[in-house]
C-alpha cells in the first residue's frame, strides 16, 4: 500500500526525506504543516500535496494522512509526536527523537496504546554498509577500542558569534553538538558494541550554554570508545575500530561509503563496502514502510522492536552525557 505522507518542517532535510520516500515508491506526499500557510504551499505544491495546515490538531485529525515525518526543532518533537499518535498517525521523528527519557517513555506508551508505530530517523543504522561493519565487528579478536569523529562547522555558529541564538545552538530548543551530531556516533557505538559500563563527556560550552564541541569516552569492560563531536570546527578524520590483529577504517561514521579491513601485521587492505544509495534516506524510508504495511510480519516487527530498544538506549546515554557535562535543556524542567 502506498502510504500518504505528511510532513512537519520545511528545511533541506525534509526535502531529502520526501525525495527518498517517493523514490521508494512506498509513499506519496499528501500534506504539509507549517506555521506559515505560504511556506507550507511553497514546499508542498511541487510535490502535488493537497493538504496545507497551520493548525497541528487539524493536521493530526486529517483522515487522508497515514504517517508523518517530523523535522521541527528538537524540543518540539515530543508534543507534535504525541498529538499525531493520539490521532492515530504513525510518526517518523528526525534524530534526536526526544529531549530526554521521560519524553521517550511517554511517547512509546502513547504509540502502543494507539496501535501506531514510532520511528527515530537514525538513517545510517538502516544502510547496508552500517550493517556490514556490525557483522565485521563480530569477527574482531581481542577488541581494543574505537575512535569516531563527527565534527562539522555549522554556518549558524556565525549567528552565535554575532550574539544571536539559533535553535540548533539553544538550550530552549534542545540543541548543541551532542544532540545534533553526536547522536550519529553514539548510535554506531551502541549498535556495534552495546551499552557501555560508564560514560563521560568533556565539552566546550559556547555563549548560549550548549556544547559547541566535545570528547565522549564510552568505557566498556575491556576497551574504550572515543568520540569527537562538534559544530564549531571541522574534522576530516576517518572512523576506526581496533582489533588486536586488524583495524576497520571507514571514511565517516554518519554515512559510510568506504570500509577497509587492514591486517595489522602485513598492512594489506581489503575494501568491503557496498555501493550506497543516491539518497541516503532511502533505506530507512523503505524499512519504515515495510513495518507499517506488514504489521503481521514477525521478522519486520522484530526489527522494529530492535530499533525502538536502540533508540531508547541512545536517548538515555545522551541524557547521561549531558548531565555529566552539566547541560540542562528547558525540556528537562517541564
Amino acid at each position: 500500500m502506498v502510504l500518504n505522507l505528511g510532513i512537519i518542517g520545511t528545511n533541506w532535510i525534509t526535502n531529502q526525506f520526501v525525495d527518498a520516500a517517493i523514490a521508494t515508491q512506498e509513499y506519496q506526499l499528501i500534506g504539509v504543516y507549517s506555521r506559515s500557510i505560504e511556506k507550507a504551499k511553497s514546499f508542498g505544491v511541487p510535490y502535488q500535496a493537497m493538504v496545507f495546515e497551520t493548525s497541528l490538531e487539524a493536521f493530526a485529525t486529517n483522515s487522508d494522512i497515514d504517517v508523518v515525518y517530523i523535522a521541527s526543532p528538537n524540543s518540539m518533537h515530543y508534543e507534535q509526536a504525541i498529538t499525531l499518535m493520539e490521532a492515530g498517525k504513525h510518526v517518523i521523528v528526525e534524530k534526536p527523537i526526544f529531549s530526554n527519557p521521560r519524553e521517550w517513555v511517554d511517547a512509546a506508551r502513547v504509540a502502543e496504546e494507539n496501535k501506531v508505530f514510532l520511528f527515530e530517523a537514525a538513517r545510517h543504522v538502516h544502510e547496508e554498509n552500517f550493517k556490514i561493519v556490525k557483522e565485521e565487528v563480530k569477527t574482531l579478536e581481542n577488541m581494543q577500542g574505537a575512535t569516531f569523529t563527527y565534527m562539522k562547522y555549522s554556518s549558524r555558529y556565525d549567528a552565535v558569534l554575532r550574539g544571536e541564538e539559533p535553535n540548533i545552538f539553544s538550550l530552549d530548543f534542545s540543541g548543541g553538538a551532542l544532540a545534533d551530531l553526536g547522536v550519529y556516533p553514539l548510535y554506531a557505538a551502541l549498535a556495534w558494541f552495546g551499552v557501555p559500563e560508564t560514560s563521560h563527556y568533556f565539552c566546550t560550552k559556547i555563549a548560549t550554554g550548549v556544547d559547541g564541541k566535545g570528547t565522549i569516552i564510552l568505557r566498556y569492560k575491556d576497551f574504550d570508545v572515543t568520540i569527537l563531536a562538534g559544530k564549531i570546527v571541522n574534522s576530516f578524520l576517518p572512523a576506526e575500530i581496533y582489533g588486536l590483529n586488524k583495524t576497520l577504517s571507514m571514511d565517516s561514521i554518519e554515512s559510510i561509503t568506504t570500509i577497509d579491513v587492514i591486517d595489522c601485521k602485513t598492512k594489506l587492505k581489503e575494501s568491503i563496502a557496498k555501493k550506497t544509495s543516491e539518497n541516503p534516506m532511502m533505506d530507512e524510508a523503505k524499512d519504515f514502510a515495510d513495518v507499517i504495511n506488514f504489521p503481521e510480519d514477525v521478522n519486520k516487527q522484530k526489527e522494529y522492536k530492535e530499533w525502538l530498544t536502540l533508540s531508547q538506549q541512545v536517548n538515555q546515554l545522551m541524557t547521561d552525557l549531558r548531565k555529566d557535562a552539566g547541560i540542562v535543556f528547558a525540556a528537562d524542567e517541564r
